[in-house]
């Protein structure tokens, strides 16, 4: 069990039998009164994130959440697609839901951390930055910073990204699988 000032970022909880990750956490006293943990909390399950405040006297039960190594084959009709590495016999699919907006940035062959709870996948630890294949850009305009120096193109994943003008079609370039943001140029 957590005390309320245990209850950090990052930790994984039990409340009311779901699983949720402790998105932020602010221990704070109003005036005279005892001091509170307000936290941002993401089921783990339906993805919803709540604000939920733990008082001095409440505590809160860690989750068990395992993890296996999983690599990723394809996306297909809002499924994605994994296989044990050691074993290829063993495949499943998992929902776009629970992959999430990150998803877009996976490669195929790429492993990742599956997150279990019980039997049941809640999620997976993706890297930081991923290296991507520009597919598709538009040409550049010598002297066009009229719109800011950025232009949109399409990675090899299927997702897009504003990038710098300078990024031609066939550049592998470094993106923020978190904010989907232009890193930069690799190669």
């Amino acid at each position: 069990m957590l005390e309320y000032s245990e209850i950090t970022e990052h930790k994984y909880i039990i409340l009311d039998g779901q699983p949720y990750e402790v998105l932020t956490s602010h221990v704070f006293r109003k005036q005279q009164r005892k001091p509170v943990n307000a936290t941002k909390l993401k089921n783990l399950v339906t993805g919803k994130v709540t604000e939920y405040s733990f008082h001095q006297s409440e505590k809160a039960e860690e989750a068990e959440i395992d993890s296996r190594e999983s690599k990723f084959l394809y996306a297909n009709r809002g499924q994605y697609w994994f296989v044990d590495p050691k074993d290829a016999s063993k495949r499943w699919s998992v929902s776009d839901e629970i992959v999430g907006p990150r998803g877009k940035y996976l490669k195929p062959n790429t492993t990742l951390e599956q997150l279990l709870f019980g039997e049941q996948s809640v999620g997976f630890k993706f890297p930081i930055t991923a290296d991507l294949r520009v597919t598709e850009a538009p040409p550049n305009v010598k002297g066009d910073t009229a719109t800011g120096g950025n232009k949109t193109v399409t990675l090899e994943t299927g997702a897009t990204a504003n990038v710098p003008l300078f990024v031609a079609e066939g550049d592998v370039i470094r993106v923020n699988t978190e904010t989907g943001e232009y890193r930069e140029r690799v190669k």
